[in-house]
């Protein structure tokens, strides 16, 4: 664990945040946001290193961070993380469920069943297994927020491979399933329909494949792909007291791709 002074005035401040898909992108990009805004933040992913580091370089920003290894699709992993959260901050009040994982699109034919079964265990059974082990936590904290990552492919078909198009509609599902249930014992649950953003994941793609980079940025009514801080700042809001009476919402984080 690496840990900094806690830092007073911010919109998470006094507060413990949980983020998936941490050691990269808008996971990483949202910790350290987290961090900066006074929660103190447990980071999970399946990369030990990346997160070392960058829980060292919170720590060496002033805030607190604890790398926590795991993999979202194995239950047991997100339940020793969920514990490793409590035990070490005393509670559990925000979750930011943003790991994911998908693929170039293919035809439905033609994507063999390793790849549905992959698609379907980081993004459906990630997110069933968190928001599982997660609530009791936030429900012993006397409530809290929850944010999960889904894509412009949870509203619309956008090229994108059918098993991830499906798995991010259910990501959606989910998070209103979820905030239906425990809306009244002071739980929200919103989820993030975000754009195209330039993660290592899409630079690597467009590195292999230059005219990527065209297709990206022409959806967008904005032209351009996201910056991972852009998506980090909605999931502080949503997570935060000023979006207090949000919940079951899918927030548009796109560049204007659904909108037309």
């Amino acid at each position: 664990m690496n840990e900094g002074s806690e830092r007073a005035g911010g919109l998470l401040s006094g507060r413990v945040a949980m983020i998936t898909g941490a050691s990269s992108g808008i996971g990483a990009a949202a910790a350290r946001m987290f961090a900066a805004e006074g929660a103190a933040v447990v980071l999970m992913a399946r990369r030990e290193a990346r997160l070392s580091e960058l829980a060292d370089r919170i720590a060496a920003e002033g805030g607190r961070a604890l790398a926590a290894p795991g993999d979202v699709a194995r239950s047991e992993d997100v339940r020793r993380v969920v514990d490793t959260a409590v035990e070490t901050f005393g509670k559990l009040d925000v979750a930011f469920n943003n790991a994911g994982w998908g693929t170039a699109g293919t035809d439905l034919h033609e994507t063999e069943d390793t790849v549905f079964e992959q698609v379907m265990d980081v993004n459906v059974r990630g997110l069933w297994n968190c928001l599982r082990h997660q609530i009791p936590a936030l429900l012993a904290s006397g409530g809290g927020s929850v944010v999960n990552t889904a894509s412009t492919a949870g509203v619309v078909a956008t090229g994108a491979g059918a098993p991830y198009v499906a798995a991010k509609h259910a990501v959606i599902g989910m998070t209103k399933a979820a905030a239906a249930e425990y809306g009244e014992r002071g739980i929200r649950v919103n989820s993030l329909v975000v754009g195209t953003t330039r993660t290592e994941l899409i630079e690597g793609a467009v590195a292999a494949h230059p005219h990527l980079e065209e297709f990206f940025v022409s959806r967008q009514i904005q032209k351009r792909m996201a910056h991972p801080d852009e998506v980090a700042n909605a999931a502080l809001w949503l997570a935060g007291p000023h979006a207090s009476f949000v919940t079951g919402a899918a927030l548009a984080v796109d560049g204007g791709l659904t909108a037309v």
